[in-house]
């Protein structure tokens, strides 16, 4: 008997909460084995620690500008401070909403301020993604290839990395081109919903987001190592980014609020291969997780209360979650018609 999108839900919600005890549990019994984690013993340290939240801050920023670029091609009317602040808000929800919660915040609240449609704000989320898996995916390469990390997986990983991002971009290239020519028309109303914002990739803009997107990423690592100098841990710039990568694809298993367990057996893992373990790799991960989860649930929890309907908006979201309701559709649906062909954004997709 098939399971409906609600119990479906409900199933990987249940999955990821399993997945985190048994990730936390283990994380847990290996730090009871390693002497009590240190902080920063100086000013100095702590100065490393307010550079790590600068460059974070400006990571968040960066991202909120290239959504501002994803929506405004899309066709959306918004704010630009809009675009940054439900950004920080859909960070927050990551943290305190299971299976990436937040991006269904993000959707709702877009959509209330912009008064685009739900799927419409959702597929401009979607090139997001793949401009974040693009870039990672690139730089693993380029740092693995050229020997500035090595990876007990060898370089077969990295090349197959590069591989298919090439592939991807060339195939949605060629995609392009020919719905340009009036082909998969049948495809194309199907995935038109949820997928409007994605032409803007195969534009020079969507070189120049790449390219800022590979930044944030870089930034991403470099927060990282700022954490570990902070703790006189020595942590190279290369070893952090693949750290920060092998984080990154484990936040992609379903898990608890925060990424609990999953987040912390990757970045302990990771600080393991490039030989720091003990109290050293409890403390930068420590320190890490509070740079990048504490300061901007704060900020966002904050602006969802005084900005953008407060628990409400919220509720509303973890309704949208549990259920896949995309403008009270199912969000795995997306071949339904939702609304008048006139209304939609111009263009192919």
């Amino acid at each position: 008997m098939a399971l409906s999108a609600r119990q479906r839900r409900h199933a990987e919600r249940a999955v990821g909460i399993v997945i985190s005890l048994a990730a936390l549990a283990g994380v847990v019994f290996w730090a009871l084995q390693q002497q009590a984690p240190t902080f920063p013993g100086d000013t100095g340290g702590w100065g490393l620690v307010g550079a790590a939240l600068v460059v974070y801050t400006a990571e968040t920023l960066a991202r909120g500008w290239r959504w501002h670029v994803i929506m405004r091609h899309a066709g959306i009317e918004h704010q630009v401070r809009d675009a940054v602040g439900v950004t920080t808000v859909g960070y927050m929800g990551n943290t305190v909403l299971p299976a990436r919660g937040g991006e269904f915040l993000r959707i709702i609240v877009m959509s209330d301020r912009s008064g685009a449609r739900r799927r419409e704000v959702l597929g401009t989320i979607v090139p997001e993604r793949l401009l974040d898996a693009g870039a990672l995916a690139i730089l693993f390469a380029v740092i693995t290839l050229v020997g500035a990390q090595k990876t007990s997986i060898g370089n077969g990983v990295a090349i197959g990395a590069a591989g298919v991002t090439v592939l991807g971009v060339i195939a949605l290239y060629v995609y392009h081109r020919m719905r340009g020519a009036g082909h998969f028309e049948a495809f194309a109303a199907r995935i038109r919903p949820v997928a409007s914002g994605s032409r803007l990739l195969v534009t020079p803009w969507g070189a120049g987001l790449l390219l800022l997107t590979c930044a944030v990423w870089i930034a991403e690592g470099l927060s990282l190592t700022l954490c570990a100098q902070a703790l006189d841990v020595s942590l190279s710039w290369a070893e952090a980014f693949a750290t920060v990568v092998l984080a990154s694809f484990f936040s992609l298993i379903p898990a608890a609020p925060g990424f609990v367990g999953t987040f912390d057996a990757a970045v302990i893992f990771g600080l393991k291969a490039a030989d720091v373990t003990g109290s050293a790799a409890l403390s930068v991960l420590l320190l890490y997780r509070f740079v990048l989860f504490v300061p901007i649930t704060i900020v966002g929890l904050i602006l969802l209360l005084t900005r953008y309907g407060g628990f409400a908006i919220l509720r509303s979201a973890e309704r949208a979650e549990n259920e896949g309701l995309i403008d009270d559709d199912p969000l795995v649906d997306v071949g339904e018609d939702v609304a008048d062909p006139a209304a939609r954004t111009p263009g192919r997709v």
